[in-house]
């Protein structure tokens, strides 16, 4: 098989390679878009079912569209708990969590690989211009019942590019449909398509803009991780997965897009103007039927796509959907290698899921942790000035430092040791000065300013962790009981009558 047709870098293998895994289920039947895709969606997220892939969606005609639920969203197998997301990278359905953070900072390391452009791409089997785009008369799911619109970007690809040209960024930032030739969505301060429509207000001009559905999956991992500012996400995927994306150019602008992307959206993001968008339901869980704001408009000039085309959704809200496995993980990533890059001890980070993704915990290394002879005083504030300053902690609000004796990719072990090791107020040091994240509601619908502060560094290693090393031993099963002892109940388990480990 090509490079270019791998599952990681073809939406269109990638939905065959979840069909191959038993991890997709193939809806025939018409299903409502309003509404009803959304509910089905969200109840698979909220059991950790199949991706739904709807055939028959009502309104849908000459190709326009299929839908995907639920693209990154975690299995009930705990052996490939995390296989869709490694379907994204190439890796195995069972690798672990780790092995997944540790292949998206590789593109960090390795050398970058600029995308090879194209005369030809699946995404130009049809094209439709001018009179012939009409947004309102897509399929587009109304997602949850109290949304002030239909989101038809909630897993798409935003490709926005500075006016010298020497910064292309790729991003994810929702957005709903406004009129039969417009959308409106966020473009929130400081993400990077917000640095970049900065850059295009000075020019005085709208940013060309295109917006990509079905795009290879690398690349929607890539677009949803806080890379450096002036990195292009194409060549980051290139040294990431050790191949050249394949991009082609738009039919209206000289932007350049994945060329198997399922469907393209060609046209500005306006300067000047600005519509009423929201409410949504978000990644926190919640809906604000009030909660509508004025963001910029994108207007669309042209469509192109695939035959039968497929488009990604996301329906956001309680656990465990895609702003959780891959917003707050992705975040979490380029937090420690941030802080490995500062000289701290930090062996791995991660965002607990039960945190709706607003917590990263962090994990120190403690016998490097005692050789610095530093204090839990002067820990918390070196981590929290590094982190809650800089881009990759925009959208975390609380840090939680702990010892190599949990498992930071274990919920109820970051749990366990915040809520038994952290004394509230003595233990943390507290930010009110800093960029805080708008939609979290404690911040845009709580006290205290909605976008400044409300962060908090939380240290959950024990004083002897910092001086002498552990003094207790866990109450549980690993650390309570003989070798022999646990393999003679683990090789009677299931001959007891329980249910596989």
């Amino acid at each position: 098989m090509p490079s270019s047709q791998l599952p990681h870098l073809n939406f269109r293998s990638f939905v065959e390679s979840l069909r191959a895994d038993g991890d997709l289920i193939s809806i025939t039947r018409q299903v409502d878009p309003h509404l009803e895709v959304g509910a089905i969606t969200r109840l698979v997220y909220e059991n950790d079912g199949p991706a739904p892939l709807f055939e028959n969606v009502k309104g849908a005609q000459n190709g326009l569209f299929r839908i995907l639920g639920a693209p990154n969203a975690l299995r009930a197998d705990k052996k490939t708990r995390y296989g869709r997301l490694a379907r994204h990278l190439g890796l195995e359905p069972t690798a672990t969590m780790k092995e997944i953070l540790d292949k998206m900072l590789s593109g960090a390391k390795n050398t970058p690989i600029e995308p090879v452009v194209v005369s030809e791409g699946e995404c130009k089997e049809n094209k439709l211009f001018g009179e012939q785009v009409n947004l309102e008369q897509l399929p587009t799911p109304l997602i949850h019942q109290n949304d002030g619109g239909k989101y038809i970007q909630t897993y798409g690809m935003h490709v926005i590019q500075s006016p010298d040209g020497k910064w292309t960024n790729w991003s994810i930032a929702r957005a709903m449909i406004y009129d039969n030739k417009h959308l409106v969505g966020l473009v929130i301060e400081p993400q990077h398509i917000w640095q970049i429509h900065q850059l295009w207000k000075k020019e005085g001009r709208d940013a060309p803009w295109a917006l990509c559905f079905g795009v290879p999956p690398a690349a929607i991992m890539a677009a949803s991780m806080p890379i450096p500012d002036g990195v292009s996400e194409a060549s980051y995927i290139g040294a990431l997965t050790g191949s050249a994306l394949e991009v082609i150019k738009c039919e209206t602008n000289d932007l350049y897009v994945p060329a198997s992307s399922e469907i393209v959206f060609e046209g500005t993001l306006s300067i000047t103007e600005r519509r009423p968008e929201g409410p949504f339901g978000e990644m926190h869980g919640y809906v604000f039927p009030a909660d509508t704001h004025d963001w910029p408009q994108y207007n669309v000039e042209c469509i192109t796509h695939r035959d039968d085309a497929i488009l990604p959704m996301s329906a956001c809200g309680r656990l465990t959907d895609e702003t959780h496995t891959m917003i707050g993980a992705l975040a979490a990533a380029e937090i420690g290698r941030i802080c490995r890059e500062a000289g701290l001890p930090i062996t791995d980070a991660f965002s607990p899921f039960e945190s709706q993704v607003t917590w990263v915990a962090l994990q120190f290394n403690t016998e490097k942790l005692r050789e610095m002879k530093t204090t839990s005083e002067e820990l918390r504030k070196r981590v929290g000035d590094l982190v809650f300053y800089h881009k990759a902690g925009y959208t975390i609000h609380r840090l939680i430092l702990i010892g190599d004796d949990i498992d930071v990719y274990d919920g109820k072990d970051i749990l366990w040791a915040f809520t038994t090791r952290c004394r509230p107020s003595l233990d943390e040091t507290f930010y009110e000065d800093c960029k805080g994240f708008p939609l979290i509601p404690y911040m845009s619908h709580g006290n205290g300013s909605p976008t400044k502060g409300g962060k908090v560094v939380s240290d959950a290693l024990m004083p002897t962790e910092y001086t002498t090393g552990r003094d207790w031993v866990a109450a549980d099963f690993k650390n309570s009981y003989t070798e022999e002892v646990k393999e003679r109940v683990l090789g009677n388990w299931e001959k007891d009558g329980f249910a596989a480990l």
